[in-house]
C-alpha cells in the first residue's frame, strides 16, 4: 500500500488569513482550525489531494500548547513555525508532501526541497486553488 501524502497546514499563517477575530483568541482560533482539519485525513481535499492524508499541523508563538487530536498531529515549534516546517518536509522524502500556506518566503523554501504548496483560500474550499510546487507557478492574488 503506497504511503499516504503528508499535509503541512501553517496554522499562523492559515488561522491569521481571515480577518475574523482571531488575533483576541490564538489559542481558541487555532484549536478551532485543528478540528476542522479532522475530516481531511480519510476524506483529502479533492481533487488535488485524494485521501487518505496524513494532517500535521505546526503552531507556534502563544498556540504552542495545543494539543493533538485524533486525526491530527500537532507539531509545537521550538522557534520559528517556518523553520519547523521545512523540517518536516526536508525528513520526508518518500512521499508528497504539501504545504498549505501563503507565506511567500515559506513557500520558496518548501518548493525548493520538492513539495506543492496551496494557500489557506485551498484548504477552506474557497474558489479555485493557490498553487505552487515543482513545476507549477505559483497564482497571483491573495492566499
Amino acid at each position: 500500500m503506497d504511503t499516504p501524502p503528508l499535509l503541512i497546514v501553517d496554522a499562523a499563517n492559515v488561522v491569521g488569513s481571515r480577518p475574523d477575530g482571531w488575533w483576541r483568541d490564538r489559542v481558541g482560533a487555532t484549536t478551532r482550525l485543528r478540528d476542522r482539519l479532522v475530516p481531511v485525513g480519510p476524506a483529502g481535499v479533492p481533487p488535488e489531494l485524494p485521501a487518505p492524508v496524513e494532517v500535521v499541523l505546526v503552531v507556534e508563538g502563544v498556540a504552542r500548547d495545543v494539543p493533538a487530536t485524533e486525526g491530527v498531529r500537532v507539531v509545537s515549534a521550538p522557534g520559528s513555525g517556518d523553520d519547523t516546517i521545512v523540517a518536516l518536509v526536508t525528513e520526508v522524502t518518500d512521499r508528497r508532501r504539501v504545504v498549505v500556506t501563503a507565506d511567500r518566503g515559506l513557500r520558496e523554501r518548501v518548493t525548493a526541497l520538492g513539495a506543492e504548496v496551496y494557500g489557506p483560500r485551498w484548504l477552506r474550499g474557497e474558489g479555485q486553488p493557490d498553487r505552487s510546487g515543482p513545476g507549477q507557478p505559483r497564482r497571483s492574488g491573495p492566499g
